[in-house]
């Protein structure tokens, strides 16, 4: 039955309450839902965009280390990537001013991260190219 065939009268048994919730349990920390973070969700849009990806190591490295790789450096990293695949190269040394950045060009995947303190050993293994930026 509608509210028009009652004259315009809601029965009482037609509501229905909402429990009430307690502000108090609202605060503290999000309860994990499963469901990725605004983070991942990010990281896996500039991955769609550059192309390139970071091993679980290198996210470690650049987090650890203050590297910073915004979306120009990333952009810049892929060129890299996509000059020494020309070339043929499939594990590289790709060197800036402030980091370094060993990569595998095939998988396009950053291997690990060097900041400018580690630089100073200069020495690079298992690399058979290398490019400056």
């Amino acid at each position: 039955m509608t509210v028009h065939q009652r004259n315009g009268r809601v029965p009482p048994d037609a509501l229905r309450q909402t429990p009430k919730q307690d502000p108090a349990a609202l605060d503290g920390p999000p309860e994990d839902t499963g469901e990725s973070s605004f983070a991942d969700h990010l990281e896996a849009a500039q991955d769609q965009t550059d192309g390139i990806d970071l091993s679980g190591h290198a996210k470690q490295r650049i987090a650890q280390r203050n590297i910073s790789l915004n979306t120009p450096q990333r952009q810049e990293l892929a060129d890299a990537m996509d000059q020494l695949d020309d070339k043929g190269a499939q594990d590289a040394a790709v060197l800036r001013e402030d980091a370094a950045f060993v990569v595998n060009v095939p998988s396009r995947t950053v291997v690990t991260a060097l900041d400018q303190t580690e630089m100073k050993q200069r020495v690079f293994t298992q690399i058979d190219s290398a490019m400056r930026l």
